[in-house]
């Protein structure tokens, strides 16, 4: 419990840290190299259940991936900064087709994943036990969906207007129902929520979980304006450029049952991606993804939650595109 709480107040300021003030590619780059950490995990624990994945190539996918989102919002800077010298010095972005070339190569890249299936299934050519093929082949397609794409939507709200309060809001929600969950399980938990698949869930955690979460989570977007306009008066919160997620630098207003939906929905994914962890953990016979935190585990039981409540977030901002796209 020490080790548990200790690793959470060193990481906490750090992590919030990254979400309001590091620079897009910088925190672009620090989600890649957690979904490399994760990815890790989870090929270990599909060695687990004896499936061999093609652990190179999908190391190598993921690396695309998140290179490739790096390297763009390193040219869209780039850009930005050019198309300003266009009203001061006449100076077009064509004129430097060196970037353009580039966002060129960067889209190729970031397309070419969409391939992986195919390159993981002709790695499998060479298998001796062909039986093996499409088990380790679906393995690795996994990881990319189950991993690598909910952490990319997750960079695509951080890289707009407001989108560093949404990563902070959808942050609130998680940490708060898994530490509720956690508590009022330990405590008063009798009834078991899945003993067959975690048997120190509860129902009773579960419901705290999600009554708890939804009011934080109600309470941070009701206030929301006030809270960015405090992060950008201290300067904590870094600027950033308009955003699907709002219709100006700040969150948008909206009905309460609104705020109440959605964060009950992240609340319910976050639940049930923390129990599909656990169901895989369970079935590769180990207590823990990993050691890599002390007191918590691997990444992945870290951050199990967060790959299930990701999309619920993404999803809700193309809704707020919709309705207030002309």
């Amino acid at each position: 419990m020490i080790k548990r709480v200790a690793t959470a107040v060193v990481l906490i300021p750090i992590v919030l840290l990254i979400v309001f003030r590091a620079p897009l590619w910088l925190f672009a780059s620090v989600v890649g190299v957690i979904a490399l950490i994760t990815t890790r995990e989870y090929l270990g624990l599909a060695g687990a259940y004896e499936i061999k994945p093609s652990r190179a190539l999908t190391y190598l996918f993921t690396t695309i991936l998140f290179a490739s989102a790096v390297a763009g919002f390193v040219i869209e800077a780039q850009m930005s900064r050019l198309s300003s010298q266009v009203l001061l010095r006449g100076i077009s972005p064509r004129d430097h087709p060196y970037l353009l070339a580039a966002i060129g190569v960067t889209s190729i890249a970031r397309d070419s994943v969409l391939l992986a299936a195919l390159a993981f299934l002709a790695a499998m050519l060479k298998r001796a036990d062909l039986r093996s093929s499409l088990p380790g082949a679906a393995a690795s397609a996994l990881a990319l969906v189950y991993i690598s794409l909910p952490f990319t939507l997750l960079i695509n709200v951080r890289a707009r207007a407001a989108g560093a309060f949404y990563v902070f809001y959808l942050l609130v929600v998680v940490w708060a129902g898994d530490i509720l969950a956690f508590l009022v399980g330990r405590s008063v938990g009798k009834h078991k929520l899945a003993p067959r698949i975690s048997p120190n869930k509860s129902w009773e955690g579960t419901v705290a979980s999600l009554v708890g979460a939804t009011a934080l989570g109600t309470v941070v977007l009701a206030y929301g304006n006030a809270i960015v306009g405090f992060l950008r008066n201290t300067n904590l919160l870094a600027a950033q450029q308009e955003s699907i997620m709002s219709v100006g630098p700040y969150p948008s207003p909206h009905p309460l049952w609104v705020y109440i939906l959605l964060s009950a929905a992240l609340n319910v994914a976050a639940q049930l991606g923390d129990l599909v962890e656990s169901m895989l953990k369970r079935g590769a016979g180990v207590k823990d993804s990993g050691s890599l935190l002390p007191g918590h585990g691997g990444m992945l039981d870290r951050i199990d939650a967060l790959l299930f409540a990701a999309p619920v977030l993404w999803y809700y901002a193309l809704i707020l595109a919709a309705v207030h796209s002309p």
